[in-house]
């Protein structure tokens, strides 16, 4: 018998804020968080100096220097929000904690670049000073699924979800079917990255991300035929997944319940987004949660603000919507957070969802011709009243996955 997954807990570190209350309420505002950072200048021959950073995030006074040895700030900023996100719950004390019922599923696109560099020092400079028992600890790509396992002394499973931009939608759908099946009871979900020149650089060689350095508020500009690229940011995002039975037996708050879910690859090229497999995942996540297209009132798309991204999903998504389904992107006010946007976007979702309000894609103003003709949110907010939402990332490797969201 399959079990109903609910979310009871949630907590974020982002450029909107680092408290559900923050970053909400600054989503409400309409303007994005991208700034002009001159950091990167000394950076010959990176063609972008924007960025978005993490807003008002505080390291928690208990985590001392034994308990971050082993932590980059990306790992900081996953358990973090897993405590917060355990305390909304009101579980941050409760013995399944630790009993084995409760697993990890958390997932980043790299580790601590610093801690990288340690390595790099040793093999340029043919020296082991600068690495240390928790060097590679920092640096590797599960350092968040595996502290946040050891600061809470979880027994259950451990996924860690290394997928670039779908590891924080995948952290939480691998999630959501080890309770289905039964195999947990409680997991604590999400991803997160943490700033890096490395991060921006590799979409800057691509020519991926977005130069209008002289307007960091009119970018991103996803689907717009003016667009010019991304602007990568960080972040952290974590949501505790729970068994209904038990969620409902102790009383705990329920944001929302997870009742579809699917992934699949692409399997043609490590970077060009495909249309036919994203059309797929989504009619699958449709098909695993016995809903039809119809029934979603609501999507938050992937929409990075990149060409072939913009077009391939929303044409994607056209083939299943037509322009009968709301769709908008929270990356026009975040940037692209990488590993966390999966998490962030669905909380914020299910956020929006539950309040009746939901934001329009900033700087849409005409669209690319060659997007679909979707039902795209614009210049204002839009109140629906709805009962599932979808939430879609695609990630390089051809790597796609779409989540529903029910309203409990």
């Amino acid at each position: 018998m399959t079990k109903r997954v609910v979310i009871t807990g949630m907590a974020l570190a982002s450029p909107l804020g680092s408290t559900l209350d923050s970053a909400y309420n600054r989503l409400h505002k309409l303007e994005n968080c991208v700034q002009y950072d001159n950091t990167l200048e000394k950076y010959k021959g990176l063609h972008t100096r924007l960025s978005t950073r993490v807003k008002d995030f505080v390291t928690p006074t208990d985590f001392t220097r034994k308990i971050t040895r082993s932590m980059g700030n990306v790992a900081i900023m996953s358990v973090a929000s897993a405590k917060q996100a355990l305390e909304d719950a009101n579980l941050i004390d409760n013995p399944i904690i630790s009993s084995g019922k409760t697993g990890v599923s958390y997932g980043s696109c790299s580790g601590s670049i610093d801690a990288l560099m340690d390595f790099y020092s040793m093999c340029v400079n043919h020296e082991v000073k600068n690495l240390n028992s928790g060097s590679y600890v920092r640096m590797m790509s599960h350092t968040g699924a595996v502290n946040i396992s050891l600061y809470f002394k979880t027994h259950g499973r451990i996924i860690p979800t290394c997928t670039a931009c779908t590891s924080g939608s995948m952290g939480i759908g691998y999630a959501y079917e080890a309770i289905k099946s039964g195999i947990q009871t409680i997991m604590i979900s999400g991803g997160s990255e943490e700033y890096s020149p490395s991060n921006i650089g590799v979409f800057d060689t691509l020519f991926a991300t977005s130069v209008k350095n002289e307007t960091p508020n009119l970018t991103p500009s996803p689907f717009d035929k003016d667009r010019d690229g991304l602007v990568i940011g960080e972040g952290a995002g974590t949501l505790i997944l729970e068994e209904y039975e038990h969620a409902k037996n102790r009383g705990a708050k329920i944001y929302a319940e997870i009742v579809g879910f699917s992934t699949n690859s692409d399997g043609t090229h490590i970077t060009n987004p495909n249309e036919e497999t994203m059309t797929d995942v989504m009619t699958q996540a449709l098909e695993s949660a016995n809903l039809s297209p119809e029934n979603i009132g609501y999507i938050n798309a992937h929409g990075t603000g990149t060409i072939n991204g913009d077009i391939a999903e929303s044409n994607a998504t056209y083939k299943i919507f037509k322009n009968k389904c709301p769709i908008s992107t929270i990356k026009s006010y975040t940037g692209h957070t990488l590993g966390a946007c999966g998490a962030i976007e669905s909380i914020l979702s299910i956020m929006m969802m539950n309040d009746d309000w939901f934001c329009p894609t900033l700087n849409l103003k005409n669209l690319d011709s060659r997007c679909a003709n979707l039902d795209y949110i614009v210049n204002e907010p839009r109140k629906i009243q709805t009962d599932y939402i979808m939430s879609n990332n695609f990630a390089f490797g051809g790597i796609n996955t779409s989540l529903i969201f029910k309203r409990i």
